[in-house]
């Protein structure tokens, strides 16, 4: 074949081809030629601009890399592609919209403008000054180039803004906010009688006849699923940490290279946290201006601070090292100098302005304190160097195995013994569904083949096979006797208990419930929502029971697990809604954000039905 196409590449024919071809180049140009090459291919249209191929396949790639971080063990082969694709175009269409319409409203940034916010922002800085190749790194490890970031910086930020300022034009009436603390706050008076599994243990009796009967009913419940029992050879960091040895020379070089990082380093701040919202920025000013003026930190901490109790001391928080705060109100804590002041911090409590008021370092602990950290640390280090090696190793030997034996004496492993796994799983590392999924491949279940090597953690890797299949069969009835008499038993009791409380009810709203005489009866006054001396479903049921009447209490029950709760409700108690109240405050805040990003949504789906939207 090889020589035929040699042969040919000298023939007249292709020389003919190769004239055409450079008589063409020098006639009309490259263009000519390969024009109907270069136009972009694209997805979609919206609204004339076009969605782009490479685009749509770089934020499909972004976001399966998102899934995966998502998962506890990642596994590619869990990932629904078309949906992700689906998923990524109508969010890229929505981009489109939004951001079309923040250019129609004359929205946009300017270079300069985009300079700057990069520039302020923590993860690109070291030691509080913007670093270009950290961000660079930061930008690239995220998948994406430098005017890439740019543009979507550009985009984001517009609609962002009109994002703000619609979300923050929501309001709620007060007379909802009041009418839903009354609700929440109210109060209520009633008796309770439970009837536990033992008051109706009499009535309850299951027969020989009703367990047959169950399970002929139902005997498709009864089917063992088909299951295999494996061999595996597990490969972790962990257990190669164990098996490497260490000298003590090693120990005292790395101690050495090691020991500054273990003095632990503790930093004393200040603050003034202020409310985010609309208001913000211009009490941000009010505060700075009166800083630069020569205003102490401590009296306008106490002025503005939201955090009483470090207002009463200036804003002080005392000595922290890291780990303890919000990560951005740490990194930029770490990055001041003793005696600055930060840009504003945005945390989940508001905006925060930091003073770094004092660092202080510990003492390196000694050689001898350090002996065993030193020597775990180390030999997870030389482990993990190990581990890709013999990972690698492992996986070629058990790709060209016949079994896990060569394998495992050839790198020292172990193998083990695992039994009664189905399609859904086993035990560990068989709760891992990619490995599951290996296992009952027609590969490795019918042809007698190992699995590939399959990560199954945080470096630690699997690789198994299948020693014995069981087929699904169907339990017999002495197999599942016991289960089925437990069940039965189980709704009889809350058949009974359910009677027996219908009876009593009946009972009470018959008339008796005027001669209740207390026993047996728990009373309740002014009792919330948050009771933890009941079961939630007595309390649930307790709230949705209607008002009682003038001369009569409502009467109700609730049938709950193995009890029952006869309920007499007595009366009902307003709730207290007091517009200064913090509690008053905090929801009006929450329901107008939430009425907001309501209207946000509307916006943003009236867009969309008005756009001019082409799918490729």
């Amino acid at each position: 074949m090889l020589q035929d196409i040699r042969d040919n590449a000298q023939s007249t024919i292709a020389k003919v081809i190769v004239g055409l071809l450079i008589v063409s180049l020098s006639i009309w140009g490259m263009d000519a030629i390969i024009g109907g090459f270069t136009g972009e291919p694209e997805v979609a249209t919206v609204n004339g601009k076009e969605i782009t191929e490479r685009e749509f396949l770089r934020t499909v790639q972004l976001e399966s890399q998102q899934r995966l971080m998502q998962m506890e063990s990642p596994d590619p082969s869990l990932l629904n592609e078309d949906q992700i694709r689906k998923d990524v175009l109508d969010a890229l269409i929505r981009e489109a919209v939004l951001t079309q319409d923040a250019e129609n409203q004359g929205l946009e940034l300017t270079d300069a403008d985009i300079d700057a916010l990069i520039t302020q922002m923590p993860q690109f800085q070291v030691d509080g000054v913007f670093n270009r190749d950290r961000f660079v790194a930061t930008v690239r490890n995220a998948g994406m180039g430098v005017a890439e970031f740019r543009e979507s910086m550009r985009k984001n930020y517009v609609v962002n803004q009109i994002r703000a300022a619609i979300a923050q034009t929501g309001v709620m009436a007060p007379e909802n906010i009041a009418h839903l603390l009354a609700i929440q706050n109210q109060t209520r008076d009633f008796r309770v009688q439970i009837l536990d599994a033992g008051s109706v243990a009499a009535q309850v009796e299951v027969s020989e006849a009703d367990v047959e009967s169950y399970y002929e009913e139902n005997k498709s419940l009864f089917r063992k699923p088909e299951q295999v029992d494996a061999a595996y050879i597990t490969l972790s960091r962990g257990v190669l940490a164990e098996s490497i040895e260490i000298s003590e020379g090693d120990l005292q070089a790395y101690y050495d290279q090691r020991s500054e990082a273990y003095a632990r380093e503790e930093r004393r701040a200040s603050h003034i946290l202020i409310e985010a919202g609309s208001e913000a920025q211009a009490t941000l000013a009010e505060i700075r201006e009166k800083l630069a003026a020569g205003e102490s930190f401590e009296k306008l901490a106490e002025a503005y601070s939201l955090d009483t109790v470090s207002a009463r001391e200036g804003g002080d928080l005392g000595y922290a090292g890291r780990g303890v705060y919000d990560e951005a109100f740490e990194n930029a804590l770490f990055a001041l100098e003793p005696g600055q002041v930060s840009e504003p911090v945005e945390t989940t409590f508001g905006l925060h302005l930091i003073r770094l008021d004092d660092v202080r370092r510990s003492d390196v602990p000694s050689f001898a304190e350090l002996r065993e950290q030193l020597q775990d640390e180390l030999a997870q280090e030389r482990a993990g160097e190990r581990f890709a090696e013999i990972r690698a190793q492992l996986a070629d030997a058990a790709y060209a195995a016949d079994d896990l034996k060569g394998p495992a004496s050839e790198l020292g492993l172990e193998i083990r013994q695992a039994e009664g796994i189905t399609r859904d799983g086993g035990v560990a590392p068989f709760d891992h569904a990619g490995l599951v999924r290996q296992l009952f491949s027609e590969d490795v279940l019918s042809e007698g083949y190992n699995t590939e090597l399959i990560d199954v953690g945080d470096s630690v890797s699997v690789v198994a096979r299948v020693t014995e299949y069981h087929e699904s069969r169907q339990l017999d009835l002495a197999e599942v006797e016991q289960d089925i008499r437990s069940a039965l038993v189980a709704r009889k009791t809350r058949e009974a208990l359910a009677a027996r409380a219908d009876e009593m009810v009946a009972e009470l709203e018959g008339g008796a419930v005027n001669d209740l005489d207390g026993a047996g009866w728990q009373i309740f006054e002014a009792q919330g929502r948050n009771a933890s001396n009941l079961s939630p479903a007595v309390v649930e049921q307790v709230f949705a029971m209607a008002r009682p009447g003038d001369d009569a209490p409502t009467i109700g029950r609730v049938v709950s697990g193995n009890q029952a709760a006869v309920i007499v409700l007595d009366a009902v108690n307003e709730g207290e809604a007091d517009p200064e109240a913090a509690e008053y405050q905090q929801l009006q805040q929450f329901l107008a954000q939430l009425e907001g990003q309501r209207e946000y949504t509307a916006y943003q789906q009236y867009l969309r039905n008005t756009a001019e939207v082409e799918r490729n």
